[in-house]
């Protein structure tokens, strides 16, 4: 017969096994789940660098990254509707400053980082002022730039020779070379630039500042101001008698063709189109293309340097530790120097001045990024909400201008166009207080 004492201690120890089990089960159980992070990004090739480099970031963090990718204004659809809807369950994504910025940072869909940056790991210091400008609104960075473009004049090497002219460092030096260099009857024009309508707005705005001009000022359009003015006619003077036929029709990639097919002597336009006219199978004029800082005007010289592309963490994401720790690494020197290696033009300065980038980019290049950042302005268009709708009502008074030779009344036109902007300001709650 067994005794109590022993059916007691086997229960006991039934009951101890079984508990510990139990333990075990509950603590498999709740083992900590992976972090997967949601990636959205723009058809770019900033995308197509980072992609094979994740599952890097994977190994190293045991997190996992899903990359979605869409061309910029589906993006900008997708993510207006997902933020709008708060069912978001984006983490990170690509964004531009310069078109939606304003509009998402007033909705409140940017995760600030200010507190995050004097970290160690972010590197800020190695942004230029104008970079950083361009990611920051009331004092509050809500993204972090990945690339970087500036206002740039490309020109004939071999045609300036021929001419025994130097290379222009002012817009009077500038119209006088195009003037020299024109020669239509030989199928050769001295300047090309951008003249559709909202398209010229953004390359008129590095000649509009450099004579001392901008779009807005405290609130209100400005571009009525004499300085401005004068950047109108001169601009117009410019395309009309020394730029080629229809310029009124060409955006960058008609202005790129043209000069690639050795049809145009000078071209100022944004530094990253540069890989369309120095590759030898896209341009027979490949061996010859100078590149050169933005020349002065009577405000000296003021080209645009801006942040077409930033990285930002959701103000909705539920995992923000992990996605400013993605975030981080997406934008570090690293990343920055393997992008700048497969062609990119980065934000970052350091890539600016590393000795393995440098000997392997276009002569002139780098000394044109490097010389342009301490003086860029950095915005390419008006910072507003509706900027779309103002591009096209300043970019009427370019055409006009371009169209009359800058004899046009250009002082009403541009006062007009104004004032269109202003009802936009207004009504989007921009306008003067």
């Amino acid at each position: 017969m067994i005794s109590k004492k022993r059916l007691s201690r086997g229960m006991f120890l039934t009951i101890f096994i079984l508990s510990l089990m139990a333990i075990i089960a509950i603590s498999i159980g709740a083992a900590p789940k992976q972090v997967t992070l949601r990636f959205v990004a723009a058809n770019h090739p900033y995308t197509d660098v980072i992609k094979p480099l994740i599952p890097e970031f994977e190994k190293k963090t045991g997190m996992k990254v899903n990359v979605e990718n869409y061309e910029e204004n589906q993006l900008t659809q997708k993510l207006t509707v997902e933020f709008t809807s708060r069912a978001s369950t984006v983490d990170v994504f690509m964004t531009r400053p310069l078109q939606e910025g304003r509009l998402f940072y007033k909705n409140g869909w940017y995760h600030k980082l200010n507190q995050y940056l004097p970290a160690a790991g972010w590197d800020w210091a190695d942004y230029p002022k104008s970079i950083v400008e361009a990611v920051t609104l009331n004092r509050e960075v809500y993204a972090i730039p990945i690339v970087t473009e500036w206002k740039t004049l490309f020109y004939r090497k071999d045609l300036f020779a021929a001419a025994n002219l130097k290379v222009p460092t002012t817009l009077e030096e500038l119209e006088a070379a195009a003037k020299k260099l024109h020669n239509p009857e030989k199928d050769m024009y001295g300047i090309v630039s951008r003249g559709q309508r909202g398209a010229a707005v953004t390359q008129f705005s590095s000649y509009l500042y450099s004579f001392g001009g901008d779009f807005i000022k405290d609130g209100k359009c400005v571009i009525d101001s004499p300085e401005a003015v004068e950047a109108f006619k001169y601009y117009g003077r410019l395309l009309h008698d020394y730029g080629p036929p229809g310029v009124t029709n060409m955006s960058w990639p008609q202005a790129q063709a043209l000069f690639a097919s050795g049809k145009v002597a000078i071209w100022t336009d944004a530094s990253v189109l540069i890989a369309g006219i120095i590759d030898p199978g896209k341009s027979v004029v490949a061996d010859q293309v100078g590149v050169a800082i933005f020349p002065a005007g009577p405000a000296g010289a003021r080209p645009f340097q801006v942040v077409p592309w930033s990285v930002a963490v959701a103000a909705q994401s539920r995992q923000k530790d992990a996605a400013l720790e993605f975030l981080k690494w997406a934008t570090s020197k690293q990343v920055a120097k393997t992008a700048q290696l497969n062609g990119l033009t980065m934000a970052r300065t350091s890539v600016w001045n590393d000795p393995e980038i440098v000997k392997q980019l276009y002569p002139g290049l780098a000394e044109s990024a490097n010389l342009t950042g301490p003086i860029a302005v950095p915005y390419d268009r008006p910072l507003m909400t509706a900027v779309g709708e103002a591009r096209d009502a300043i970019g009427e008074v370019i055409v006009k201008a371009i169209e009359t030779g800058g004899q046009a009344d250009i002082a009403s036109l541009a006062k007009i166009a104004a004032g269109k902007v202003d009802v936009l300001l207004v009504r989007a709650g921009e306008g003067p207080n």
